[in-house]
């Protein structure tokens, strides 16, 4: 802890940001990866992508020691060309790069699971000039082989093959796939917080205050939202705490306690607004009274706040306060 202060205080003014502030960075980052061993025209199948909110994208190395063509396929649409295999080359494709020795195969992937799929580009004699005969599924090496091989023997029982001991290769051409996930790669541990409700109720209108106290900020520009829906126009405003106890004995020193107060809103009756607040402002209270000139119906105000707080890793703001005190007195030193 000393040592990472002491950091912080020799980076100075460079430390004025708050840790909480400081945007998480993201970056492609290695996953998975596998080796495919391909027989010419051969398929190979790999990774299967559900779909996203937002469509997301994937981001995959492709290393081949011969020309292959990488392609995306609707996954369910793959799964049940694979019951007729013959029918695979006329599934359709989609982000097609053909050619591919080396590549970094980017693609936006649609609103549906989508299996990512490479074909060898060679020539094979078996399928002669009819590219409508299927010509097989490479071997795995490496990866998620027993998937692969559970999928290859499925193949080879539908075309009526007999698949006996490690598959003999014609002419074999390997391709290497990396696969990559988006992931943050700095500032990754950082504060957390979420809105939580203070308080939320109905009261019936007098022409007293009403003082909501017990709030007091965890951080620095830390936010609050107040509501309010009343039949008649309303003073309210978020006060110290020692003052706003105040008014219950003297409720005509509510106009001085407003005067240099920056958070409240005048004759309202309908309305929802925000204010920021500091640790060093202490505990703060919400007041509410019936502005003095206004006509008090027998009737219920509606009022609620929520508040800002972190709720996870919350160590981090206070680490980041204790470095930039030991900053500034360096500083005044």
């Amino acid at each position: 802890m000393i040592i990472l202060l002491l950091t912080f205080a020799a980076l100075g003014p460079m430390c004025g940001t708050s840790l909480a502030q400081q945007d998480k960075v993201f970056d492609w980052q290695p996953a998975n990866d596998e080796t495919v061993r391909l027989d010419p025209a051969n398929y190979h199948a790999g990774q299967t992508y559900g779909p996203s909110p937002d469509g997301g994208k994937i981001h995959v190395d492709i290393k081949s020691q011969l020309p292959v063509t990488v392609f995306l396929v609707d996954a369910e649409a793959w799964k049940q060309a694979l019951q007729h295999p013959e029918s695979l080359p006329g599934v359709p494709q989609y982000c097609v790069q053909e050619h591919v020795v080396e590549l970094t195969y980017v693609c936006a992937l649609p609103q549906v699971p989508t299996t990512l799929v490479v074909r060898d580009e060679r020539y094979n004699p078996d399928a002669g000039t009819n590219t409508a005969i299927f010509a097989g599924l490479g071997v795995v090496l490496n990866g998620n082989s027993r998937t692969n091989n559970a999928i290859e023997s499925g193949v080879a029982a539908v075309l009526g093959r007999q698949e006996s001991g490690a598959r003999k290769f014609v002419s074999p051409s390997d391709v290497h796939i990396q696969y990559n996930r988006w992931v943050c790669v700095q500032n990754c541990v950082q504060p957390e917080f979420q809105w939580n409700y203070e308080f939320k109720e109905k009261y019936e209108l007098t022409s007293f205050p009403k003082v909501y106290g017990g709030f007091a900020p965890d951080h620095d520009q830390t936010q609050v939202s107040i509501k309010v829906n009343s039949p008649a126009p309303m003073i309210v405003a978020m006060l110290p705490s020692h003052v706003a106890d105040q008014l219950y004995a003297k409720p005509e020193t509510l106009e001085t306690a407003l005067e240099n107060n920056s958070c409240q809103q005048r004759g309202v009756q309908k309305l929802t607004f925000q204010c920021t607040f500091n640790v060093a402002d202490g505990a703060q209270s919400l007041v509410v009274v019936p502005e003095p000139r206004a006509n008090v119906p027998h009737k219920k105000a509606e009022v609620e706040m929520q508040a800002v707080k972190c709720v996870a890793n919350c160590q981090l703001i206070q680490l980041s306060d204790k470095a930039n005190a030991v900053a500034g007195t360096q500083k005044n030193d």
